[in-house]
C-alpha cells in the first residue's frame, strides 16, 4: 500500500448522496482516524453499500471517520479527479489518479485489508465465478434498474421503459440469478456472502419505489435479499434509508401496475 491513498465515494445521484474517504497509512495527519471516510449519511446511496459494508465488515472503523461532504461531484476539483463525475470513486495519491465504480472499489479494499479474501476469496475458480456475477451485474441486472427505481430520487422516470425493464427482470434476469448463481449455495457461487452479493442486493431495495412491481418479484430473490443485507448488520442503517425511501415513494409512477 503506499504511504498515502485518497478514496472518495460518491453515490451514482450527484444531487443525492456524496461520500469522502481518505484511507492513509501515514502516522502524521493531524487526523487521529488512519483512514477517514466523509458521507452525508442523509441520501442512500446503494452503490456506495458494498464499499461500506466492506469498511464496517472488516473492522476498518479505527482508520475511518465520518463526516459530511456534500455536493462536490461537479466541482472542477472532482472533475479533475474524475472527469465522469461518477460514484463512488477511489482517488489515490500522487501520480496514480483513481477509479471508479464500486465493483472495482470492493475489489480493491477486499485485496488490500486484512480479512479481505473471506468476501473476496483467493481461490482462482471461485474468485473467476465472482467476477463474472459482478460483470453479469453490471451489464445484464442492473440498467433496467433506473427506470424503476430513481423515482424514489424525484427523478422523471418513463413508465413504459420500467415496465418493460421490470419484464425483463422477471424473464430473463432473475431466472440466472436464482437458477444459475444460486442454484446450489445461499449466495452467489458461496455458502457466504461476497462482493458479488453486495453488488447486487442492496439495489434490489431499488424496485420497492414501485409497491406493486416488489409484490410481484419472486419470493426467493427476496429471501436472496433479505440474506445478504442481515449478513452485514453493521451496514443497516444505511440499507434502512433507501429502504425507508423505496416503501415510502409516492412519486409519479409508484402505483403502477407491471
Amino acid at each position: 500500500m503506499n504511504a498515502r491513498q485518497s478514496f472518495h465515494l460518491w453515490d451514482l445521484h450527484a444531487n443525492c448522496y456524496h461520500a469522502l474517504l481518505t484511507l492513509t497509512s501515514s502516522p502524521s495527519l493531524s487526523s487521529p482516524f488512519a483512514t477517514r471516510l466523509t458521507i452525508a449519511t442523509q441520501h442512500p446511496a446503494a452503490n456506495s453499500h458494498g464499499c461500506i459494508a466492506i469498511v464496517k465488515h472488516l473492522k476498518l472503523d479505527d482508520k475511518i471517520e465520518i463526516i459530511n461532504a456534500y455536493g462536490k461531484t461537479r466541482t472542477p476539483e472532482f472533475l479533475a479527479i474524475n472527469p465522469c463525475h461518477t460514484c463512488p470513486c477511489l482517488e489515490f495519491d500522487g501520480t496514480d489518479g483513481a477509479i471508479w465504480e464500486s465493483c472495482a472499489i470492493m475489489r480493491y479494499l477486499c485485496v488490500n485489508n486484512e480479512g479481505g479474501e473471506e468476501l473476496y476469496p483467493s481461490d482462482a475458480a471461485l474468485r473467476g465465478k465472482i467476477d463474472m456475477v459482478m460483470d453479469w451485474r453490471q451489464i445484464s441486472y442492473y440498467p433496467n434498474i433506473p427506470d424503476i427505481g430513481y423515482i424514489v430520487f424525484g427523478m422523471a422516470m418513463d413508465d413504459e421503459k420500467a415496465k418493460k425493464a421490470f419484464a425483463t427482470l422477471l424473464e430473463e434476469v432473475f431466472p440466472v440469478l436464482l437458477d444459475v448463481y444460486l442454484k446450489d449455495t445461499a449466495f452467489c457461487f458461496s455458502d457466504k456472502p461476497t462482493i458479488a452479493d453486495l453488488a447486487i442486493a442492496p439495489t434490489l431495495t431499488f424496485i420497492k419505489a414501485r409497491s406493486k412491481f416488489w409484490e410481484k418479484v419472486p419470493e426467493k430473490v427476496k429471501e436472496y435479499a433479505t440474506r445478504v443485507l442481515e449478513a452485514f448488520p453493521d451496514t443497516k442503517e444505511n440499507f434502512d434509508m433507501l429502504d425507508g425511501m423505496a416503501t415510502g415513494c409516492d412519486a409519479k409512477g409508484f402505483d403502477l401496475e407491471p
